[in-house]
């Protein structure tokens, strides 16, 4: 008799919302000008890595919430305003 061989569980496929992080990036770039703050001063004030605030604004990652409320924190807006954009439509076959 052959002995049972478990199956390995696939790990669930990451969805990236390429379309919503370039909208939210855009937003983002937006608020941080309209409150006075350039990139390098976002990062020093929110102890963010310059190059994460960079990657953000450009939608080059996916940010958590925990940085998203640490910047809302930092440039004093509430953030709700981080999130007021218009989200662009699923692109078809998602």
């Amino acid at each position: 008799m052959k002995p049972q061989v478990k199956k390995k569980k696939r790990a669930p496929k990451r969805y990236f919302d390429e379309a919503g992080l370039k909208a939210f990036a855009s937003h983002l770039k937006e608020v941080r000008k309209e409150e006075k703050f350039t990139q390098e001063e976002l990062a020093y004030e929110s102890d963010i890595t310059l190059s994460q605030i960079a990657r953000i604004e450009t939608a080059k990652i996916n940010p958590t919430l925990s940085t998203i409320f640490r910047i809302a924190r930092t440039l004093e807006v509430p953030v709700s305003r981080l999130f007021e954009f218009k989200l662009p439509a699923e692109p078809k076959g998602k």
